[in-house]
């Protein structure tokens, strides 16, 4: 026989089978908040990818000739002749604790604060975009701040420098550059640093200098390639390629000045006739420039100079996502210039 349900018994039953209105409220927020947190954090991945792109694509806007514009109130923009023809742009950065001496200075100020004996380095930089880029100020700013003189140089065809960017062009720009820096800084230390195809420019410019009987006093390398022959028409590198995997070329069409020219820089030769003290820096998740250069590149230099206290690989790990250009970030990097510098005055 069926036994008949009263309707407290019913009323139990449909109390297991329904959740109360509060549990009802309760399970409506929380995936209100997981849904606006998984919001929040697509957007930040987003804004942390385009945001980087963004102000290295509209740094093409920015007025190269007035630094002050984008907060850099210790920098002069300078424009040198190194040939005929051809104008380049300087940001010339004075050291940090300058700062206030350097407000409302004119070029004649810079030029005499360049012989305070404190270090100097001239800034070679990649392939595409200008010295306002984001990576660029970055290190321009780490070195002002451990102390040094900064000068981070637009070669021909580059920003609002004219001319035609060549290999040779190129190496031109920064010959000229160091003669200009030498006839005013007295004793100083004067170095230089190459990132990605800026590499290829300090090197060719260190053996350039060394056939005139003169030198650098120091070389970093960061994210350097060895030995790169690229013919018109090839891409070479862009800084924020990672943004554009899906779309490799678009690199190419937007942002490649050398794409008409073919370039070699042979670094590896280089190497094996420089003889000056040099460090090599490389992100290990390097997504241009294998970290396994950076190696050879030790291997080579080491080999010539045979020497470990001249030659220093200086490696970050892949877990800090600094890829191709964000070695400036490293809290470490300032402790590790500055000890480089410090070894060229022993």
């Amino acid at each position: 026989m069926k036994r008949r349900i009263n309707k407290s018994e019913r009323k139990i039953q449909s109390a297991g089978r329904l959740q109360k209105p509060k549990d009802l409220n309760e399970h409506a927020r929380s995936q209100w908040v997981w849904t606006w947190t998984k919001m929040g954090l697509l957007s930040v991945c987003v804004l942390s990818a385009t945001v980087p792109f963004l102000l290295y694509l509209f740094s093409d806007y920015v007025d190269l000739s007035r630094p002050s514009d984008i907060g850099l109130n210790h920098t002069i923009n300078i424009y040198l002749k190194p040939e005929e023809g051809v104008r380049v742009g300087v940001w010339y950065t004075v050291p940090e604790h300058r700062w206030k001496e350097a407000q409302g200075q004119n070029l004649e100020w810079y030029e005499k604060a360049l012989g305070d004996g404190s270090p100097i380095f001239i800034y070679l930089h990649g392939n595409g975009g200008n010295r306002s880029a984001p990576h660029r100020i970055g290190i321009a700013n780490v070195l002002s701040a451990v102390g040094y003189h900064v000068l981070v140089l637009d070669y021909r065809g580059f920003g609002d420098s004219t001319g035609e960017p060549t290999e040779a062009g190129l190496s031109t720009d920064a010959l000229y550059l160091y003669d200009w820096v030498k006839a005013r800084s007295g004793n100083s230390l004067v170095c230089v640093w190459g990132h990605s195809l800026g590499s290829g420019v300090s090197t060719n410019t260190a053996v350039k200098l060394l056939e005139q009987g003169k030198q650098f006093d120091g070389i970093i390398l960061e994210g350097a390639f060895l030995t790169g022959r690229v013919a018109p028409n090839q891409v070479f590198e862009h800084p924020f390629s990672w943004f554009y995997w899906k779309f490799p070329y678009i690199q190419f069409f937007l942002f490649n000045p050398l794409k008409n020219n073919i370039v070699e820089f042979p670094t590896e030769k280089n190497l094996q006739k420089i003889r000056t003290p040099i460090m090599i820096l490389h992100a290990e998740d390097d997504h241009l420039v294998p970290f396994a250069t950076a190696q050879e590149i030790y291997r080579i230099a080491k080999k010539a100079q045979n020497s470990d206290e001249r030659v220093k690989l200086v490696p970050f790990k892949g877990s800090l996502g600094y890829l191709h250009n964000g070695l400036y970030k490293d809290p470490g990097l300032p402790n590790i210039i500055r000890e480089f510098v410090q070894s060229l005055k022993a």
